[in-house]
């Protein structure tokens, strides 16, 4: 429902207080203030989706957006070009910082502030949903005394609140760390953090260049943007530093290549690179109203081929007093790469992408995409599949294809234990997400007789096709998914899981027979 404001007997500055205080009540990240030719929309982003919030009459339209640019330190005779800004401030008990962007479009100056919340970078980076596996991984990453850790994402994927998390795990006495931002995100004790200044020349490879002086133990750099910071941030890992940074890619493997496109030399990224952390942020399933059902023949193949498991039950979001649309809050679906020497080779020789991909998803058993991450986590309760599948790239299902048919599986042994009876956490309780799974067992002895899972007679059995099943879209595109990365013949139903099929569809079958 929109919220109205009486502009007659309540200031503008109260209107804009209340509006930033309602938005960061709601959980929202970012505060759109929309010009249009009659009205000023304001709308609020909250889990990852904008929702309308009120509609604001043209006479107080400049009034509304010169409060907001002089909270934020603006020029605010001027209206032509883009400014930034900052307000920082304590609302609610949280010490919040706001970011502030004005852009001037046709109908008046576009604003937006982002609300800034780092509450969950000071509980530490075991409340940032990442599996046992993938925690373990980062913590042999941090142990490591010097080379560079990227965390890799879209722009509000959550990349500073994992990298300070980490930074609060490295931040001891005996180190020396210093960081360099634009801006200074969030300030830590015990952390020295420079501002970068581009209009006095104090860019990010000016900083970086001073502080080799320093004696640092651990670097931050806020974000590898061009060639040279690239090639600097490698330079000084290799020099003994661990160096910390962030990047806008999607995966380990598209990282490697973008390192490579900035110029980084390939004998110095293979030495120097350690780690890739890969995220985007899905929405949570409210626990409250989550909706446990049946998975369905499809779901079940999918299951068996990312992750060897059998899965029984999914969930689907509900709706409540609780949640906006049976969604609450949003989780981390994380890819958590190591470098090893066979991948390090692999990039000193500048192998073919399609050789190097199958050394890091296929071979190395240790890394789980987006993807099979987001599985995961769906079969916890904690996001659904629908919002899975929104996230994940086209690659990723590629990278799935290959890694469970190379060998022969024992299906029976493959069971996912403890999900089924996932216990509903409230999403103000920070918990740790913990994943009881039984990985895939690999059989090399010839005289094995268990049966691949994806050959031929397997299929036979699993007919699942496209047409034959009555689910939502989301279902039908993964049933395209899986039909163009299985080798060999194309995934249908069988009949016996769907007896009323229609006259055509049976005759079809008939003649495949």
């Amino acid at each position: 429902m929109m919220k109205e404001f009486n502009f007659t007997t309540t200031p503008i500055v109260n209107i804009v207080n209340e509006i930033i205080i309602d938005s960061v009540v709601r959980n929202a990240s970012d505060i759109h203030f929309d010009p249009a030719e009659d009205y000023l929309k304001i709308r609020i982003r909250i889990d990852g989706d904008l929702r309308d919030y009120t509609i604001i009459d043209n006479k107080y339209k400049r009034n509304l957006t010169t409060r907001v640019k002089l909270l934020a330190g603006m020029n605010i005779t001027e209206s032509r070009l883009p400014q930034d800004g900052a307000i920082k401030s304590v609302i609610e008990g949280k010490d919040l910082d706001l970011r502030v962007s004005a852009l001037p479009t046709s109908f008046g100056e576009k604003i937006v502030i982002r609300i800034l919340d780092y509450s969950m970078s000071m509980q530490g980076i075991e409340t940032l949903g990442f599996t046992d596996e993938n925690y373990k991984t980062i913590m042999e990453m941090l142990a490591i005394p010097n080379g560079i850790i990227l965390v890799t994402g879209a722009t509000g994927s959550g990349k500073s609140t994992t990298v300070y998390s980490m930074l609060q795990r490295l931040n001891k006495e005996e180190v020396n760390i210093i960081t360099v931002e634009d801006p200074v995100e969030m300030s830590i004790e015990g952390l020295n953090q420079v501002q970068v200044n581009s209009e006095i020349g104090l860019d990010f490879a000016a900083v970086l260049r001073s502080i080799l002086r320093q004696d640092p133990n651990i670097i931050l750099i806020g974000e590898i943007r061009d060639s040279e910071t690239a090639k600097i941030a490698v330079r000084a890992s290799i020099t003994g530093h661990l160096v910390l940074s962030t990047l806008h890619t999607n995966n380990s493997i598209t990282t490697i290549e973008r390192l490579v496109d900035m110029d980084v030399e390939r004998y110095l990224l293979s030495s120097s690179l350690k780690g890739i952390i890969s995220q985007t942020l899905a929405k949570r399933l409210c626990p409250y109203c989550r909706i446990q059902r049946p998975a369905n023949e499809t779901e079940k193949i999918l299951y068996k081929r990312a992750l060897g498991i059998d899965v029984q039950t999914l969930y689907d979001a509900g709706r409540c007093e609780h949640c906006h649309n049976g969604y609450t809050g949003r989780i981390a679906l994380q890819e958590v790469l190591m470098i090893n020497d066979e991948i390090r080779e692999a990039i000193n020789k500048n192998i073919d992408r399609e050789e190097l991909k199958k050394l890091i998803y296929t071979k190395n058993k240790n890394v789980r995409n987006l993807l099979q991450d987001g599985l995961i986590k769906a079969m916890q309760g904690i996001t659904d599949l629908k919002e899975v599948f929104r996230l994940v790239d086209d690659d990723d299902y590629d990278d799935i294809s290959e890694q469970y048919t190379d060998q022969n599986i024992n299906v029976e042994n493959n069971i996912l234990h403890n999900v089924q009876n996932v216990v509903p956490v409230p999403n103000n309780e920070v918990k740790r997400v913990e994943n009881k799974i039984i990985e895939p067992t690999s059989n090399n002895n010839p005289n094995n007789t268990s049966q691949n899972m994806f050959d031929d007679s397997v299929f036979n059995s699993l007919r699942v096709n496209n047409e034959q099943i009555n689910t939502s879209n989301y279902t039908n595109n993964l049933v395209n998914k899986i039909n163009q990365n299985i080798p060999g013949q194309q995934v249908q139903t069988n009949t016996q899981t769907q007896p009323q099929l229609n006259q055509q569809t049976m005759q079809n079958q008939n003649q495949a027979q």
